[in-house]
């Protein structure tokens, strides 16, 4: 039984405070833009309530809502359910085989005290065969991290890939004009839900990183008027300066071991590839060149990083090896790339590639060297590759505005998240939470 606890004294304390400091937010609404031909037919029947009375979430069509914008999904639209069966005995498969649903999906909540008790199952109608089932308990403000919880195990119980929908995402946005801008860092579950602002400045903010265990953001603030690169607890609301030397501090990203900083530096001259140890607070010089080195990424390995620079004349990408400190190019397709991002497996890099179509989303296979076009926006940046590599999400335009957008990883399904105040950009999407 999975089972959802109530939050420990200090975490909460500093959830009310960070919610206190903040402006009341909007969430993120999700559009779909384009769904996947190759998508799977499922069927989430609503599930069984107490008293067939209403919950405050509906658990049901959350688990629908995560599995379609995943992209691999297409669940059946309530008009077109057979019945609405509330656990695998009352199941018969010929019936939703005649609906054409591969997959069908029930369950029933029942309240104790102030718990409920979610008990879901998942069946293969064509193999007429549950395939999960499981019982979670959640409190009443704990029901749509439940329903993520339950669309993480009907997703890798399908397609053997861990779920990413109990992930959070971070972004920034932007209101107003002149001298009444202001900046917000906010952090959200992955479906855009439950947004927080966790700073609140009238200066630009930029780049949020997360730590490799979900608890810490480090991110750029233009605060004093220029550039220094923060960490910041998200539980406590604490946060301490990493780097604040003259000219540019930038681009700040977390080792897979969380111990280290890579980021942009410019204190000796052109920008170059600095690592900072955290805990010794000491700084490493990795690249030195007359070209600008910018946007390092750490390999999944944590053996190299990948960085953007104009060292050929115009912005690609190239591999720094860790322990040779050789620098390799690895774009050769157009004549820019930038912002690359490995894929969780290492296999492949995400970028901003510049093509016909203007600034688009791109994959490249690594092995290959093979580049695909993800997006067919123009005007994209800041792509960030989700923890189970399946979906990138990234900044781009729509209507004059500033909105996110993600694209499955092998470009088939895409959605916007637009909010209702103000511009976002800058997004990065969480590591696993547990």
């Amino acid at each position: 039984m999975k089972r959802f606890t109530s939050l420990s004294l200090s975490l909460w304390l500093g959830m009310l405070l960070m919610t206190l400091a903040s402006l009341a937010q909007a969430d993120l609404t999700i559009e779909i833009t384009r769904g996947s031909e190759k998508a799977t037919p499922i069927a989430i029947v609503p599930f069984a309530t107490p008293q067939d009375q209403p919950l405050p979430q509906d658990v049901a069509q959350i688990i629908a809502d995560d599995l379609e914008h995943s992209g691999q999904f297409s669940p059946l639209p309530a008009r077109t359910l057979i019945s609405r069966p509330h656990d695998s005995a009352s199941v018969k498969y010929r019936d939703w085989r005649a609906v054409d649903a591969d997959y069908l999906t029930v369950g029933k909540i029942t309240q104790e005290g102030s718990q409920y008790r979610i008990q879901f199952e998942l069946m293969d109608i064509y193999g007429e065969k549950r395939v999960i089932g499981e019982v979670v308990t959640a409190g009443q403000g704990e029901l749509r991290e439940a329903a993520h919880y339950i669309s993480d195990k009907i997703f890798e119980a399908i397609t053997g890939i861990r779920g990413a929908f109990s992930t959070k995402i971070a972004y920034v946005t932007s209101q107003g004009v002149g001298e009444d801008m202001r900046f917000g860092l906010h952090v959200a579950d992955a479906d855009g839900h439950n947004s927080r602002e966790i700073l609140s400045s009238s200066e630009p903010i930029m780049s949020p990183a997360w730590s490799p265990d979900g608890r810490k953001l480090a991110y750029v603030s233009f605060e004093t008027e220029r550039p220094a690169i923060y960490i910041q607890d998200l539980a406590s609301s604490q946060r301490v300066r990493a780097s604040s030397f003259r000219g540019i501090n930038g681009a700040p990203a977390w080792s897979p071991d969380g111990r280290k900083l890579a980021m942009s530096l410019s204190k000796d001259g052109q920008p170059e590839i600095y690592v900072m140890d955290i805990g010794a607070r000491s700084f490493q010089r990795l690249t030195n060149s007359d070209a600008i080195d910018t946007e390092p990424s750490w390999s999944p390995d944590g053996d190299s990083l990948v960085f953007t620079s104009d060292r050929s004349g115009s912005p690609q990408l190239y591999r720094l090896d860790l322990g040779s400190n050789e620098a390799k190019r690895l774009t050769f397709t157009g004549n820019y790339n930038s912002r690359g991002r490995f894929s969780p497996d290492g296999e492949s890099l995400f970028m901003i590639h510049r093509g016909n179509g203007g600034f688009q989303v791109a994959r490249q296979d690594l092995d290959s060297g093979r580049l695909v076009t993800l997006t067919d926006s123009g005007a994209d940046e800041s792509p960030s590759v989700a923890p189970n590599g399946t979906m990138v999400i990234f900044a781009t335009q729509q209507g004059g505005g500033d909105v996110l957008g993600a694209v499955s990883a092998d470009g088939n399904a895409s959605f916007r998240l637009p909010s209702a105040q103000g511009d976002v950009r800058e997004p990065a999407w969480s590591p696993f939470m547990n």
